[in-house]
């Protein structure tokens, strides 16, 4: 069984904002793979289903993004699942324009809150994740309202085909087939 776990932030005010477009990825694997999020345990809304062959779990940790090591420390324990193989964390990246995706096996938090608290819950930052580009803060915006801010409309199209992306590229992790989906997508514009 794998975890494919999207950040972001619960409650209706943060949906669709560039922090959440994590939660964004997984609703759009669970309308397209027919998972429904309809499990509410382990501080998380989650559902299980087969993709690509394998059992699943789409997960969207309801800690709030600075606490999604919680979450996912709690549902790897209880499945006993191995984060260096079965886990997969999708999440924003300011560094990152928007439209593109980068595919990782494993790294730092690189200043991402959400990641440093998985890696400190998880005591490994060997994990798989893809980055979504938000796009670089303006100068004189504070960061946290930045990414607590919405796309504008041409923004949304070129995050939209990022997403499609995220979730063939989760699909090659599933397939474990992770460097085939590095060399596809890191490139990519």
């Amino acid at each position: 069984m794998y975890i494919i776990a999207g950040l972001g932030n619960p409650t209706r005010q943060y949906e669709h904002t560039r922090h959440n477009v994590g939660f964004d990825v997984i609703s759009k694997m669970s309308e397209k793979y027919r998972i429904p999020l309809k499990e509410k345990k382990h501080k998380a809304v989650y559902g299980s289903g087969v993709i690509a062959g394998q059992k699943v779990l789409l997960v969207q940790p309801q800690t709030y993004m600075n606490l999604s090591g919680e979450c996912l420390a709690e549902l790897l324990n209880y499945y006993k699942l191995d984060p260096e193989r079965e886990l997969l964390v999708i999440y924003d990246d300011i560094s990152l324009e928007p439209g593109r995706i980068r595919v990782r096996a494993k790294g730092s938090a690189g200043g991402h809150n959400g990641i440093k608290n998985i890696i400190a819950m998880t005591g490994t930052q060997e994990f798989a994740r893809i980055k979504i580009g938000v796009g670089e803060k303006p100068a004189g915006y504070d960061l946290a309202d930045y990414v607590l801010g919405h796309f504008s409309k041409e923004e949304r199209a070129l995050v939209e085909e990022a997403m499609d992306d995220a979730m063939l590229a989760a699909e090659a992790f599933l397939m474990d087939d992770l460097s085939s989906a590095m060399n596809e997508f890191n490139g990519k514009r």
